[in-house]
């Protein structure tokens, strides 16, 4: 029994002196740790702030993409003024007085001066013309890229103009083209793919403003353009999860049964034909919304959400009659096409014009069966 207790003395002993030296050493080794923790938020913190600083100066982002949605924005609007350009007096100008709108606007816009110039000619057929075929002139400068900077605000004031004129005949999609043609001021979409982009090769690109403050502007424009497409998609998917028809899987059935917007009936009644199809398509739109801006994080399924909610705008474009609306919508997406793959589009485009334009002059053989191949198909 004395040799268990004395046995157990020193052990007792063994535990207060580490006991001690724990306590004594604990607030030494956790403001190590809390040191350590520091110097690593901090390099974190450092890390991103430097990213970020290199990401938003050193140069334009995305400047393919934004030239892209330059080019098939003002496409959808040289669309749109062509397409109603018979109609367009009847629509908008001194045929349309019969819905009110001439003497008490729907919208806000009218009754700004600097956005009421097709109003204040609309009822003179000649001038009311005119202004159209200025404001088609400015869509194919604004397409082409020519005088961007001087165009642009003119072609903003007058498209605004314009679009307002009858609410009844507009859609959400005037409210996007808005917003983006407000943002593309701080932006540079002319920079490629342009009459500009031309000019600046040859003779040297100026700017008024300091080069990074130039590109600030430019990427932050890039970055709200983002934020703006990418909460109208998930607005508009939550908005639907919330109803009966887009969770219930029948919502894409309605409109295309309407006559409104059942513009193909044979192609509305094929795509409808088979329940489960439509409840796919139902569901699919809003999952594809809501799950869009997770999907860009990621290179495969970047493409996925792009191809997914472009086929998304095709199908509106072509079942339900809104050509403009999903043109637009489609081409404010092509801002999440990486640079490095328009260059690898382009280059492959460029090769394959070449490699013919090159067999076609260095070999006569190749001439000679291109000639018979065309006489085939002739015959």
């Amino acid at each position: 029994m004395s040799e268990r207790t004395g046995g157990a003395r020193p052990d007792v002993r063994a535990i207060g002196a580490t006991a001690g030296a724990i306590v004594r050493r604990a607030p030494r080794a956790i403001g190590r740790l809390i040191r350590l923790l520091m110097v690593t938020l901090a390099g974190v913190v450092r890390t991103t702030w430097l990213a970020g600083e290199s990401w938003l100066l050193d140069e334009k982002k995305s400047v393919y993409g934004l030239a892209v949605t330059r080019i098939v924005l003002g496409l959808t609007g040289i669309g749109l003024l062509l397409s109603n350009f018979s109609t367009r007096l009847y629509t908008f100008g001194s045929g349309s007085a019969w819905n009110g709108e001439g003497s008490e606007p729907v919208s806000d816009f009218p009754q700004m001066w600097l956005f009421s110039w097709f109003h204040r000619v609309a009822y003179d057929d000649v001038l009311f013309t005119t202004l159209y075929l200025v404001l088609l002139a400015l869509a194919v400068a604004f397409t082409i890229g020519w005088r961007f900077k001087i165009v642009l605000p003119f072609y903003f004031v007058l498209w605004i103009s314009f679009i307002e004129m009858n609410d009844s005949v507009g859609d959400q999609g005037d409210n996007m083209y808005r917003i983006v043609l407000l943002l593309l001021f701080f932006a540079d979409p002319a920079a490629r793919l342009s009459v500009d982009a031309r000019r600046r090769a040859r003779k040297g690109f100026r700017t008024i403003l300091p080069r990074e403050i130039s590109n600030l502007l430019h990427n932050l424009a890039l970055v709200a353009l983002a934020a703006q497409v990418i909460f109208v998609y998930v607005s508009g998917g939550l908005y639907k999860a919330a109803g009966d028809p887009w969770s219930g899987g029948y919502a894409v059935y309605n409109p295309l049964m309407t006559e409104r917007f059942g513009t193909w009936p044979v192609l509305s009644d094929l795509a409808t034909a088979w329940g489960p199809a439509v409840t796919m398509m139902s569901w699919g739109s809003i999952i594809l919304q809501i799950a869009f801006p997770f999907m860009l994080l990621l290179r495969p399924t970047r493409i996925l959400a792009l191809f997914g909610i472009m086929s998304f705008h095709i199908g509106i474009a072509v079942l339900m009659g809104l050509p403009w609306f999903s043109l637009a919508m489609i081409g404010i997406d092509f801002i999440f096409i990486r640079d490095r793959s328009w260059k690898r589009m382009g280059d492959l485009v460029t090769r394959a014009f070449r490699s013919d334009a090159e067999r076609w002059t260095d070999d006569p053989d190749a001439r000679l069966a291109d000639a018979k191949k065309v006489r085939a198909t002739s015959a």
